[in-house]
């Protein structure tokens, strides 16, 4: 699913961007939002970024590049795990354009030094200028549990880049394994960014 087709009165176009060996399985809560948002007239691309089991900083870059240039109407960017990173690269360079971004459970410095296959997407530089000059908006939601960022997202990102952020109590790495298929919250602040971004409820569908 590169793309899902959208009526063309769609107000906002949103880029969805997965982490690291995700390959966009039908359970996840991005493929759920990615059809929410289309079912409600958005415009809405969740690319497969080349080669998630091994994947470069340097092709990642070019397909985000190539897909929010495409997008129109208000951008709108959605990262997860590895995709946050990613977004801060971008920001860096100076090379990417959104309204808003929201940017969820990103994995910390030292786990990402510690697998090779994605070191290179490690020591961003990003400081909260390059974020607020790639974005006006951009919220940082994490879990206090995840096993990938064990110091806190809220400690390693949100304080230093000065980041409004969310912190879900319990959510792990806020993916399948967690139990994050539906996640009503994170598609209430796509349509509306002043929502509170809170845990997925235990009998959504």
């Amino acid at each position: 699913m590169t793309s899902i087709p959208s009526s063309s009165s769609a107000s906002r176009s949103f880029l969805i961007l997965h982490g690291w060996q995700n390959r966009r399985p039908e359970g996840h809560w991005q493929h759920w939002l990615a059809g929410e948002l289309a079912a409600r007239g958005q415009g809405v691309t969740y690319p497969q970024l080349p080669d998630p089991d091994h994947p470069s900083l340097t092709s990642w870059l070019d397909r985000l590049h190539a897909h929010l240039d495409a997008q129109e109407h208000e951008r709108v960017v959605v990262c997860h795990s590895l995709a946050v990173p990613l977004w801060l690269h971008a920001a860096v360079r100076g090379t990417v354009r959104a309204d808003r971004v929201l940017l969820v459970a990103p994995p910390s410095e030292a786990v990402i030094a510690g697998y090779e296959d994605i070191a290179g997407f490690g020591r961003s530089g990003a400081t909260a200028a390059h974020l607020r000059a790639a974005a006006p908006v951009t919220r940082l939601v994490a879990a206090d549990n995840d096993p990938y960022c064990p110091g806190g997202a809220a400690t390693e990102y949100g304080v230093p880049l000065g980041l409004d952020t969310d912190v879900v109590p319990g959510g792990a790495h806020l993916d399948l394994e967690a139990g994050y298929g539906s996640w009503p919250s994170a598609l209430s602040w796509c349509l509306d960014e002043t929502t509170r971004i809170a845990p997925r409820p235990p009998n959504a569908p």
